[in-house]
């Protein structure tokens, strides 16, 4: 074994702090000789990013446990603490998920909390992300926690770290944070107080129905169409699936107070359960996670199927064709079904903004920002993750440009239709859904038959992904070394077409690939990003993922919109072929 990683599993086995049914964990994996998973245990801390954590659930450093989410929990308290008594006083809100530990792990973040003599708004059951970034809002918290992994498979769990102003930390406070965490040392370090303990000394307060009806009358006063929701509402179906998380608590009811009473939820999938055993994965994008809820649908004849994710930040739908049958729509589809809907009907109640602004991410389709230019708007791009669109919510805020917010959305399934959430919020999003399908309805259409006149009018645009997941040190060494190639020799063709810029976010530099010469610039945050676009506006980008060990590439390609079965042609030979090149650039293929 290396000697680093001995070492750090002697610390781990000699650690008083640590519970010896913990320590008993790794003695197990000694005495089978498990050198790789040890490995993989104990080469580095769980790193706390600029989102917080996120891994795999067990006993190690570079694990998510007791101890790991104590240490980040000490972290942030230390950085609270340095605002001052009314900064302990204005407090965490904590949430959680479904997920295995989700509880346990949220109540070691209240005890360190009130160990140090910060105030800790705790939900008394699961509730979904969003609801904690509002709650973060409706509190005037210091800061908020939300414990989930999103939607990962069921071995992962995660710590979300979120400001004053609901959004997941940003500069300069995630940097600090991080800091922080660093400077807590040993697990003996952290400071805790026993639950009850904490609960009668008015340190540790339950939270639950009081911010759910807060939260569902900023949903419920947010609908722009009411009189056709209570019309509409009551002819169309829908079928909602939780998958297995935290959804259920709030969407149905959501939906039933926009006006929409014919809402069947999947009763297997409606019970929380952090084992998700109906499914492979819990990821609403994933057409194998909502075929429960299509199965459904078809025995009721529904018009829409919605699904979220674990934590209900995320949400998926699939819509009935002609045929009778529910194909999934894309992330980056319902951005600009949502974009459309929003901007008519604000521009038809007379309400759209002098200066309405738009929010999207570099990785995102150019088809929800073209659509809101054509209606005025300002579109701003941010890096990827909501915590970005949050920020520039809040800058909006501060600037005194009158800049208003409109929208935001990212591929990923991420949508924000109201700026009382600063996070992804399946929530109000399946709500607005259900409005835009009622609002087709009325018009003869379907959400489908109107983005394919979405296609007609703005240019028809397909996008593919490609991931590669390499777990462990070995892999992490890849992902860097594959960036690395991509910056110093990035390639001269894609897909059969010119390279003919490539962008680095770390530097913000646009550059013309046969000469080198710097043509544009980004002017965002520097981010471990890579952007080829082709002579045929066809963008490739990569990314290694901050949550996940994988590298992601996306693809968005645009062809012509006046005959939509060639053009969807067109774009999947050129996706197919630009993702076998990648496969090769990896070494996966």
């Amino acid at each position: 074994m290396d000697p680093a990683i001995q070492s750090a599993v002697d610390r781990w086995l000699a650690d008083p702090a640590i519970a010896p049914i913990d320590q008993q964990e790794v003695r197990d994996l000694l005495a089978r000789g498990d050198a790789g998973e040890l490995a993989d245990r104990f080469y580095r801390d769980l790193e706390f990013g600029t989102g917080g954590l996120r891994g795999i659930m067990g006993a190690g450093l570079n694990r998510m446990n007791p101890y790991t989410v104590g240490a980040a929990a000490q972290g942030l308290a230390n950085y609270i603490a340095k605002g001052g008594e009314a900064a302990r006083r204005g407090g965490v809100a904590i949430a959680y998920d479904c997920r295995r530990m989700s509880d346990a792990f949220a109540r070691r973040v209240a005890e360190v909390m009130a160990g140090n003599g910060i105030r800790a708004y705790l939900f008394e059951a699961l509730r979904p992300t969003p609801e904690l970034s509002f709650a973060v809002r409706h509190l005037k918290c210091t800061s908020g926690v939300v414990v989930t992994a999103s939607h990962n498979p069921p071995a992962y769990n995660g710590f979300k770290a979120y400001w004053s102003d609901g959004g997941q930390v940003v500069p300069p406070h995630d940097a600090a944070i991080i800091e922080e965490v660093r400077r807590v040392g040993g697990f003996s370090n952290v400071r805790a107080m026993p639950l009850a303990e904490a609960k009668s000394q008015g340190l540790v307060n339950l939270i639950g129905h009081e911010i759910d009806e807060a939260f569902l009358e900023k949903v419920q006063q947010s609908t722009l169409a009411p009189d056709l929701c209570q019309t509409q509402g009551k002819q169309l179906k829908i079928v909602f699936s939780a998958l297995h998380g935290t959804g259920s608590t709030l969407v149905p009811e959501a939906l039933r107070r926009r006006g929409f009473v014919n809402v069947s939820e999947v009763a297997e999938q409606a019970r929380p359960d952090g084992e998700f055993p109906t499914v492979k994965s819990p990821n609403p994008e994933e057409g194998a996670a909502l075929a429960m809820a299509i199965d459904l649908a078809r025995r009721e004849s529904a018009d829409l199927v919605i699904a979220s994710d674990p934590d209900a930040d995320r949400v998926g739908i699939a819509v009935r064709d002609a045929t009778g049958n529910y194909p999934l729509v894309t992330g980056n589809q319902i951005a600009a079904i949502l974009t459309y809907y929003l901007c008519e009907q604000l521009t038809r109640s007379g309400r759209f903004p002098n200066r309405g602004v738009v929010l999207s991410t570099i990785v995102s389709s150019d088809l929800m920002k073209t659509i809101a230019r054509s209606y005025g708007a300002e579109v701003v791009e941010t890096l990827t993750g909501f915590k970005w669109i949050a920020a520039k919510i809040g800058e909006f805020e501060r600037d005194g440009s009158g800049r208003r917010f409109i929208f935001g959305a990212e591929e990923s399934y991420g949508y924000m239709p109201c700026d009382y959430v600063r996070d992804k919020d399946a929530v109000t999003s399946a709500a607005f859904l259900a409005e835009a399908a009622a609002f087709a309805a009325s018009q003869g259409q379907t959400l489908l038959t109107l983005l394919d006149s979405l296609f007609a009018k703005f240019g028809f645009h397909q996008e593919g992904a490609k991931s590669f997941t390499m777990p462990g040190q070995d892999g992490a060494t890849r992902i860097a070394a594959l960036m690395d190639g991509l910056r110093r020799s990035p390639p001269r063709t894609m897909g059969g077409r010119p390279v003919q810029t490539w962008a680095d976010i770390q530097t913000g530099e646009v550059r013309e690939l046969a000469t080198g010469i710097v043509v544009g610039r980004y002017e965002l945050p520097a981010s471990d990003v890579i952007m080829l676009t082709l002579d045929d506006k066809t963008k490739v980008i990569a990314r290694p993922s901050g949550t996940e060990p994988k590298i992601k590439f996306y693809i968005l390609a645009k062809e012509p919109g006046d005959d939509l079965a060639t053009a969807r042609m067109g774009a999947s030979i050129k996706i197919e072929a630009i993702s076998h090149e990648l496969s090769m650039i990896a070494g996966e293929a």
